[in-house]
């Protein structure tokens, strides 16, 4: 990784900081009055920060292909801001902002015009911003530096604390007060006082929330969410478990007999030590359905358009991660033609448009059916065994990946009992059949 876990820090202080900064200057040149537009009191706007953290780790090495910078940044900003708006309208029950009246938006969340700006942000991040923010961090006393982003980090824990709680108050009141909202209800009934309702206050206006129409949102979802007893009933969290385990399945079935044919051998394409489970196209299924699944009914060259373009920057930030996490690249496209830097091509890119539309159009209607036929209370425990399976089988995978790594690397010899226990169980034999494409990195 070309930045250190410190540097991060600053960075995600500073552009948090200028986020802030700008937000708040548009706001009061638009309004003729001071608004702290960010959702913490303290003059951070974390959104910004994360971005820049993001930019800082995925996408130095495409800093000599500025218009790949341009793009990716673009897109894994826009994603954040997409994800972020989804999560404080489920929270709150309305949008925090509204892209609705311009053009090429998406749901009120996104809109063309401000993910241009996410990519020019990129660019500044990566060729302007980060080697300032690096010399000047350099300036600072390391000893003198890490107090201060403690000091700063607990600040912002404590103010992101109070100010979530503010938020599901302001919520959960006005709903049925189901299990979890009880538990929230305890932990902000801790909170309630003139602290709290400042932050109310403060969100209402910043981000015009109008009691009304949460009230009005929270009988829509009341009334739509209902008792029907069907296991699974639309996209949500056990569906989309489901989905990640048979795309999983059906990932690696797919891979295993494409090598067949392409390279005349089976290979294993597995992720996992056991079973056959690719996680990068389970995680790609859940991805696509979230993303799509309002817009099934489209066109297919809409959803082949996305699917390509999601499914391609998620095979990069995969390949990206598994190498600064593993040491390790499982996927090399190097010798085909229309590749960035080996992690993806064009080719199997369009690949994942294709999956993106035989997905939504053909496998996923079925496998919806499917799912909701399990008995509700079969479901439920099915699903947390197999939750409990998956999470044990992608840590042991980790283990044992990692004591290869080090075998390979630093040829060293265990020096704990784990160690000798994953040498024995997991050899260089047997990662070299689970992970045949697997190549160290120095």
């Amino acid at each position: 990784m070309e930045y250190t876990v410190y540097q991060l820090l600053w960075f995600f202080l500073a552009y948090s900081f200028l986020g802030w900064l700008g937000e708040t200057a548009l706001a009061a040149a638009k309004g003729r009055r001071l608004i702290n537009r960010g959702f913490l009191n303290v003059p951070f706007s974390p959104v910004y920060g994360l971005a820049a953290v993001l930019f800082a780790i995925f996408l130095p090495e495409l800093k000599n292909t500025p218009f790949f910078l341009f793009l990716f940044g673009l897109i894994i900003a826009t994603g954040l801001e997409l994800f972020t708006g989804i999560l404080l309208e489920h929270l709150s029950g309305q949008k925090w902002w509204d892209y609705s009246r311009y053009r090429f938006q998406f749901e009120g969340h996104i809109c063309l015009g401000y993910s241009l700006l996410w990519g020019g942000m990129a660019l500044l991040c990566l060729y302007f911003g980060n080697p300032l923010l690096v010399r000047l961090a350099g300036l600072i006393p390391r000893s003198v530096g890490q107090l201060i982003l403690l000091v700063l980090f607990c600040l912002l824990a404590g103010d992101l604390l109070t100010s979530l709680a503010a938020l599901l108050q302001l919520n959960t009141s006005l709903k049925e007060p189901s299990e979890l909202s009880l538990r929230l209800r305890r932990l902000t009934d801790h909170l309630d006082n003139a602290v709290t309702r400042y932050i109310q206050r403060r969100m209402a206006r910043a981000y015009g929330l109008r009691r009304e129409r949460l009230e009005e949102q929270a009988r829509r979802r009341a009334a739509k969410k209902g008792t029907s007893g069907v296991f699974a009933q639309g996209c949500c969290f056990y569906k989309l478990l489901w989905l990640f385990l048979i795309g999983a399945f059906l990932g690696d079935m797919i891979e295993t007999i494409f090598c067949r044919i392409t390279a005349g051998v089976w290979m294993s394409r597995s992720s996992v030590v056991y079973g056959p489970f690719s996680i990068v196209w389970g995680l790609g299924a859940v991805l696509l359905t979230a993303v799509l699944y309002k817009y099934r009914h489209k066109s297919d060259s809409y959803v082949f358009l996305v699917g390509t373009v999601v499914g391609g920057v998620y095979e990069y930030l995969c390949s990206v991660f598994t190498e600064l996490v593993f040491g390790t690249v499982f996927w090399d496209y190097s010798h085909l033609p229309f590749n960035l830097g080996g992690r993806i091509n064009l080719l199997y890119c369009f690949f994942w448009g294709i999956a993106a539309v035989v997905w939504l159009k053909s496998i996923y209607p079925r496998l919806s059916q499917w799912i909701e036929r399990l008995p509700l209370r079969i479901g439920r425990v099915l699903s947390w065994v197999l939750i409990l399976f998956m999470v044990v089988n992608i840590a042991v995978s980790c283990l044992a990946m990692g004591r290869y790594t080090q075998r390979q690397t630093m040829d060293a010899p265990p020096d704990t009992a784990l160690g000798q226990l994953l040498d024995r169980r997991f050899p260089d034999s047997r990662m070299e059949r689970i992970y045949p494409n697997a190549i160290l990195v120095d």
